[in-house]
């Protein structure tokens, strides 16, 4: 028995039409590999899609592909995972399963507290599923899980959540693993990463869905169960080319960018540019990006991607000359009045005071909101 494990394709995820389309290849490559090896069936573990409404265009794609697989006589088995997932329970995988392109597996009853998963069957094979929800919502149903036995069957149980033994001691709410089901093969996503422990697998993502993967994983992966073993197909289209910079001058910086970028070999590479610091001169706005970009362009680069987000603009001191610490808050608002005249300073201690009231143990927070708002109206005399 030969199967393809994929997960975690977010097709349609990406903002930029460049990473969107290496998105799509990835995935195509990935179908590539599974009909060149001749697999007997395909599963794929939730988030086929990046939104449970993808785009017409995403959608054209995606028939296309399974159209393809289809025709080469291959099943696909799968889930819902959380970005696939609806309120309304109504997904575009209901389009693909009613075109016969897959079956959807995640088939189940609710008795007793129990929720018994009821088995696909194909060939000697027994496939269970329960879809992934937004914000971990299936992690307190999957702790209930049971299977309806399917003896002297193969059995493959698919999820799209998160499993203790992969996160270590991150405080993010998952399943203990030993409380799973037994089966003989567990068909993990939702977390993209690099995992395969015993019969435990997590699949990866089929392409990087952000600039932090696109700089860890460099690309995307996927499984093959090929009679007991299992192995990691990785998908490496483009190489990313990763470059941090500490900026001081906002005017300067486009230059020294350039500068450093001209010995590097750019040609058909994601480029990232993490910029950090705290600004002694000018804005992030003065960074003339479009500079580094039509030169990155010029360097003939796939893509050119930019994070800010440790870049800071320096924060002028307060001079503040309080001695008594006993009165601190006192001297602050002095010095504030002497500073800044205004009739409306009469109102600074009293505001002050109600805004370190604190919630009672056993108050909603909108009576608190609703409490701070009807105390501050009445020192305006709004009330």
């Amino acid at each position: 028995m030969k199967f393809a494990h994929m997960g975690d394709c977010h097709l349609g995820g990406w903002k930029q039409p460049q990473l969107r389309e290496l998105n799509f290849q990835s995935f195509k490559k990935a179908v590539d590999i599974s009909i060149k090896e001749a697999v007997d069936f395909i599963l794929i573990t939730g988030d086929l899609f990046d939104s449970p409404y993808p785009s017409i265009d995403t959608l054209k794609e995606t028939f296309r592909e399974f159209r393809r697989i289809y025709q080469e006589k291959i099943p696909v088995f799968l889930i819902a995972g959380s970005h696939d997932y609806s309120i309304s329970g109504k997904t575009f995988l209901e389009v693909l399963e009613k075109a016969g392109f897959c079956i959807n597996v995640s088939n189940f009853e609710e008795r007793n507290g129990k929720i018994f998963l009821l088995p696909t069957v194909y060939k000697n094979v027994a496939l269970y599923g329960y879809q992934g929800k937004k914000g971990g919502l299936e992690v307190d149903d999957i702790e209930r899980l049971a299977l309806h036995e399917s003896p002297g069957l193969f059995q493959i149980l698919l999820l799209h959540t998160t499993i203790k033994d992969a996160i270590g001691i991150l405080p993010v709410k998952s399943v203990d693993q030993d409380k799973l089901p037994k089966v003989d093969y567990l068909a993990l996503s939702h977390l993209h990463i690099n995992y395969h422990k015993l019969n435990r697998v997590y699949s990866g993502p089929i392409f990087p869905n952000n600039l932090l993967e696109l700089e860890e994983l460099k690309g995307g992966s996927f499984y093959i169960f090929d009679n007991g073993d299992i192995r990691r197909e990785e998908i490496k289209l483009k190489e990313v080319f990763s470059m941090i910079y500490e900026v001081k001058d906002a005017l300067k910086a486009a230059d020294e960018i350039t500068a450093i970028l001209s010995h590097e070999e750019l040609k058909d590479r994601i480029v990232i540019l993490k910029l950090y610091g705290i600004l002694e001169k000018g804005k992030i706005s003065d960074i003339d990006f479009p500079k580094v970009e039509d030169f990155i362009r010029k360097k003939e680069a796939c893509v050119f991607l930019r994070s800010t987000s440790r870049l800071h603009i320096s924060q002028p001191k307060m001079d503040i000359d309080v001695i008594d610490s006993a009165n601190l808050e006192e001297q602050i608002i002095k010095k504030f009045e002497e500073k800044h005249p205004s009739r409306f300073n009469q109102y600074l201690t009293a505001i002050i005071k109600i805004l370190q009231s604190e919630r009672s143990e056993d108050e909603k927070s909108s009576v608190f909101d609703e409490r701070i708002f009807s105390d501050a109206k009445k020192v305006f005399s709004l009330a």
